[in-house]
């Protein structure tokens, strides 16, 4: 979902209206509704003649059907649409069985060998047998460095066996922890017990690849609709950059009887008001609204407000090769977190009951495992206080020795992220004196690259969880991490993280203990800006059913589970 994915959002946020994040997974666009970083609209499209086709759009156009390189809300959404790995994500978030049998699936004593059973009535759409194999290559492949999948090393590094050393050319992706016992038995090793790993095995980057398909397609692979190879419940028939894509009804799906829909219709869409026109005419069954639209349509019968696990901030480039001293002036950067009113963003942007929030890791998301206590308790310190950010910014202003400064903000193209982007070129030049901003607005592609280049300054992005675990987003921030696209860095949480991925694995209490101290830290130092955990609005034809919440982490929706009730 982040640079993810969305790494990702400078205005990550505009993608997740659309459909939506990350995760997710994914950053996440300040539109889609979903996961891994995550954008800023939404995704609901386009128009056919199917009685039993699924039509949506998107505020974008699929960044990647590689697998590997998915590292958005959107992207994820359409490889988990297309393929499916070891398990899957049904409704509500609960992971069940894909390719691997999940009641057969056997776990060490010491958490540190998995050994899946593979279905053997599994195949791809050319008729190939879904093997061991198969998962073992793609896995070589995502942490191969030729790939360039920086997810992979976030997901695998550290937790695989001889995954950091492979992703650092030092060793063959061969040399992997993972095996094909036979053809339908992988074993994986692991160097730590990784507590969420049954939520791995049903993320993209763990997704399966054919090895002579991906080999005949070469640098054409997952280009097009032709060069995707499928294995999972719809095929893609079509895809036209920028325009659309069309998916269809696998027909050689191992599990084909239990998908209902017979295609899903995706047309791209930027212009919120074009989404809603094409959705009152009949166009389209469903898409994702926001500013006035929301009070204009919150007495529609069709409808629908989605909480999310995705959580939105704005984003300080401290790099000091593509930024300025200033981002790395923790004063400079709380006088930015305060001077922007959160809920005056939610209500000129969104116009929905999304919350406010001064944290990162969202609410009921995780709990304590032994008393229930949700993850979040809260934090004061970086909300919205004009005089406080004033203060700061005074004091910045006579560290740094500057009266008058101009920083760029980041966007996507959309115009939910457009007005993002007025908005906080309003509150903060507004609140704090001799400050000038000059926004950016990208196409939410370019966007991604941008920000994993680190070559911005400001920008408002958002991230859905990969898995059900608070390290999706506590991970984010460790120095050199691969999501890590504002170069914060602090000793002590880095230490605290790293403990939470290895010897508290089993510890837990004090595993959870850990990552809170650690949000505290970055949260303390300003690393980025909190500004909300969004909620979705939506208009949804009746007759749509199983869409009705967000996956709590991973893709979005689980498609293979809809089904149209006319």
């Amino acid at each position: 979902m982040r640079n993810k994915h969305w790494l990702l959002l400078v205005l990550a946020l505009m993608l997740s209206a659309v459909l939506v994040a990350c995760s997710g997974n994914d950053d996440t666009t300040e539109e889609d509704t979903g996961d891994t970083d995550t954008t800023e609209e939404g995704t609901e499209g386009e128009a056919t003649d199917g009685e039993n086709v699924l039509r949506i759009a998107s505020t974008s156009d699929i960044p990647t059907m590689d697998p590997p390189l998915a590292e958005d809300n959107v992207s994820i959404q359409y490889t988990d649409t297309v393929l499916e790995g070891l398990y899957r994500l049904a409704p509500g978030g609960e992971i069940v069985s894909g390719i691997a049998n999940k009641d057969e699936t056997e776990v060490s004593e010491d958490g540190l060998t998995y050994t899946f059973h593979l279905r053997e009535d599994a195949q791809w759409e050319n008729g190939d047998p879904v093997t061991a194999n198969d998962f073992v290559y793609g896995w070589q492949r995502a942490i191969d460095p030729a790939t360039a999948s920086f997810y992979a090393d976030y997901l695998m590094s550290g937790k695989i066996v001889n995954a950091a050393e492979i992703y650092a050319g030092e060793m063959a992706p061969t040399e992997l922890g993972v095996t094909a016992e036979d053809d339908y038995t992988l074993v994986v090793e692991l160097l730590t017990p990784v507590p969420y790993f049954e939520s791995f095995a049903a993320f993209p980057t763990f997704l399966p690849a054919n090895q002579a398909f991906v080999e005949e397609q070469g640098e054409n692979y997952a280009l097009s609709a032709d060069s995707i190879l499928s294995n999972g419940p719809f095929t893609m028939a079509s895809w036209e950059a920028e325009a659309g894509w069309e998916l269809e009804k696998n027909d050689t799906y191992w599990d084909a009887e239990n998908v209902a829909l017979d295609g899903i219709s995706v047309k791209v869409v930027k212009d919120s008001d074009t989404a809603l026109a094409n959705y009152e005419v009949g166009e389209i069954d469903r898409t994702s609204l926001s500013g006035t639209q929301v009070n204009d349509n919150k007495t529609s019968p069709d409808f629908n407000s989605l909480a999310e696990t995705s959580v939105f901030w704005m984003k300080f480039n401290q790099g000091s090769e593509t930024a300025g001293e200033e981002m790395q002036n923790v004063n400079f950067r709380k006088a930015l977190a305060k001077a922007f009113n959160k809920q005056s963003y939610i209500d000129v942007v969104y116009g929905n009951d999304s919350n406010p929030v001064n944290f990162f890791v969202p609410e009921q998301f995780v709990e304590h495992p032994e008393t229930g206590e949700d993850f979040q308790t809260g934090s004061d310190v970086l909300e919205y206080d004009v005089e406080a950010a004033q203060e700061f910014w005074a004091t910045a202003k006579e560290e740094l020795g500057f009266e008058e400064i101009t920083l760029s903000f980041l966007s996507g193209d959309t115009d939910v992220s457009k007005a993002i982007s007025e908005f906080m070129k309003t509150e903060l030049e507004t609140n704090l004196e001799g400050l000038t901003i000059e926004t950016v607005n990208v196409p939410w592609g370019e966007q991604l690259e941008i920000m994993k280049e680190q070559t911005y300054e400001l920008a408002v992005s958002g991230w859905g969880p990969d898995y059900a675990d608070a390290i999706s987003f506590v991970d984010l921030w460790v120095t050199g991490g691969a999501n890590n696209d504002i170069s914060y860095s602090n000793e002590e949480y880095d230490a605290l993280v790293k403990s939470a991925k290895g010897e508290l694995a089993l510890e837990p209490v004090e595993r959870f203990e850990a990552m809170q101290e650690a949000e505290k830290i970055a949260l303390e130092e300003a690393a980025i800006a909190p500004i909300m955990q969004r909620k979705t609005s939506v208009l949804s034809k009746n007759y749509v059913n199983g869409m009705d919440e967000l996956n709590p982490f991973g893709n979005d929706y689980s498609f293979k589970y809809v089904e149209l009730d006319k």
